[in-house]
């Protein structure tokens, strides 16, 4: 493949582009809408370079463990991170579901600010990745929106909480 399959989403929401990012970089508001249906806990967030982001999401089935290093922090810019599923030790790990899921995902989100509103871009890509994680990834793009839409769909309400 000479182009990565990437998964691409595009937001707008109506705050300021520090508050959206504030929802990103605060572990209480990012616990919040991050891993919709599911309960969020944030073991830590680190958000600078070289800082990672320790996330679990509790399931009736069990937890589920993800780590972000972050490789470039712009505030309020932009955010890129290399996110992998992990075991409960926090190391690079299958995901349990999907084992030929990409172990290492370069995640990029950009905001940027228009009329008081707040365009949000966010890129997944495989990292590293080999043809199998490709391939699984490519298949999974088309549903990949049902997860993240929720998620921001839970960030829109949250904004609009915080503005009163």
């Amino acid at each position: 493949m000479s182009e990565l399959p990437t998964y691409i989403l595009d937001r707008e929401f109506d705050a300021p582009r520090e508050m959206v990012w504030k929802t990103w970089t605060d572990p209480k508001l990012l616990a919040r809408w991050y891993g919709p249906n599911v309960e969020t806990v944030i073991h830590e967030l680190d958000v600078r370079v070289g800082g990672v982001w320790r996330n679990e999401m509790r399931m009736s089935q069990g937890s589920g463990y993800q780590i972000s290093k972050y490789t470039e922090v712009s505030p309020p810019e932009k955010l890129v991170m290399l996110m992998s599923n992990t075991d409960a030790e926090w190391n690079i790990a299958a995901n349990p579901m999907m084992p030929d899921w990409p172990r290492i995902l370069l995640t990029t989100v950009t905001f940027e600010e228009a009329d008081g509103k707040t365009k949000m871009r966010l890129t997944w890509a495989p990292h590293e990745a080999t043809e199998a994680e490709l391939t699984c990834f490519e298949g999974a793009i088309a549903g990949l929106d049902s997860g993240w839409g929720s998620g921001m769909e839970l960030l829109a309400e949250l904004l609009k909480e915080l503005q009163g």
